[in-house]
């Protein structure tokens, strides 16, 4: 087969995230990526990726496996179907694209990447948010160093709401930790670098869903000399912290997705200073005038290619050999502390 030609495409579960996210990044790649069947229970949902792909179109997941025209999966089916479904489909000769989480369980993960180290076809988890612009952006900052030694990373993803569908509900793997958590929790991670986790902290609750899955997760955790990472995902917050917000010893770092702005200690004019131990002027407390250099950066102002360059990179990998840019034994640690969580907290 040519090295350019198009992978063939077979999406599984045409709901929010396979029909609005995974189908319309694919027609966009239509010179890498040919959607040419899906999977889906519902007959309506069918027909329209009928119309939309001129596809063939499945009422069973079998029945997808089946075709030898299908070179890839994307599944975007119930978190609680990943691994068995992820594994027939290696099974099947099959690459695989799985949405986050990526497993129900952390057994079913390595489950998972033991199957993906046995096979010849692909494994990969679409952790779409390491392609988003700000997170790129602030990893090119730590990696520059210039906020110095890095003490805490905070990344607060909370809003005020109810949520009534199927996805809180823990039969389903639902809840805030599961839906939102393995995007920023990954994130995290990717900031923390390999370090072991030594401590944890993990608090969950159920406050405005009506399913009995948790919407309100605090989870904290550390490793020796290394930062804190403090992460927040509620659906009980009127007044949310900021997105993100970086301490370090040369200065700090904070906003959001859309814009960024930090501040250096600007070193040269800092005035020297000594250890006193002479009562300070007028009995008050040291004060330092830091002088800061100022820095922002704009989404807006730079050309990302999204969540698209997630795919440009697979069809590298499957077309070309390039290595993969998000592996199962990688996401594994995600499921890890995930599993920690409910361990933890059971809500």
């Amino acid at each position: 087969m040519s090295n350019s030609t198009p992978i063939r495409v077979g999406i599984a579960g045409l709901g929010r995230s396979g029909w609005n996210i995974h189908a319309k990044l694919l027609e966009q790649l239509n010179e890498q990526y040919q959607v040419v069947a899906v999977v889906d229970n519902e007959a309506a949902r069918r027909e329209e990726a009928i119309d939309r792909f001129d596809c063939a179109a499945y009422a069973t997941y079998e029945e997808l496996l089946a075709d030898p025209a299908v070179e890839l999966i994307v599944l975007a089916l119930p978190s609680f179907v990943h691994a068995d479904y992820s594994i027939a489909a290696l099974n099947a000769g099959k690459h695989v694209v799985c949405e986050k989480p990526m497993a129900a369980s952390l057994a079913d993960a390595d489950r998972m990447v033991a199957a993906a180290a046995q096979s010849e076809p692909i494994l990969t988890i679409f952790q779409n948010r390491r392609y988003d612009p700000y997170f790129q952006k602030v990893n090119e900052l730590l990696a520059e160093g210039v906020l110095g030694r890095i003490l805490q990373i905070r990344i607060t993803a909370s809003n005020f709401g109810r949520r009534w569908d199927w996805q809180t509900l823990k039969q389903y793997g639902g809840g805030n930790l599961n839906n939102t958590g393995p995007h920023f929790i990954d994130q995290a991670l990717q900031f923390f670098g390999d370090h072991e986790i030594t401590q944890i902290f993990c608090h969950m609750d159920r406050a405005l869903t009506l399913g009995d899955a948790d919407d309100h997760v605090k989870l904290v955790f550390k490793g020796d000399d290394t930062p804190t990472v403090d992460i927040e995902i509620s659906s009980a917050m009127a007044y949310p912290g900021e997105f993100i917000n970086i301490a370090g010893t040369k200065g700090g770092l904070a906003g959001s997705a859309q814009e960024l702005r930090w501040r250096v200690i600007d070193e040269a004019a800092l005035p020297p200073r000594t250890l006193e131990m002479t009562p300070t002027p007028d009995r008050s407390y040291n004060r330092d005038a830091i002088p800061w250099l100022e820095h922002s950066w704009r989404a807006a102002d730079h050309d990302h290619p999204g969540y698209g360059a997630y795919y440009q990179d697979l069809f590298q990998t499957i077309r070309h050999g390039a290595p993969l840019a998000v592996t199962a034994e990688d996401v594994r640690r995600v499921i890890w502390l995930l599993e920690e969580c409910r361990r933890i907290s059971p809500v």
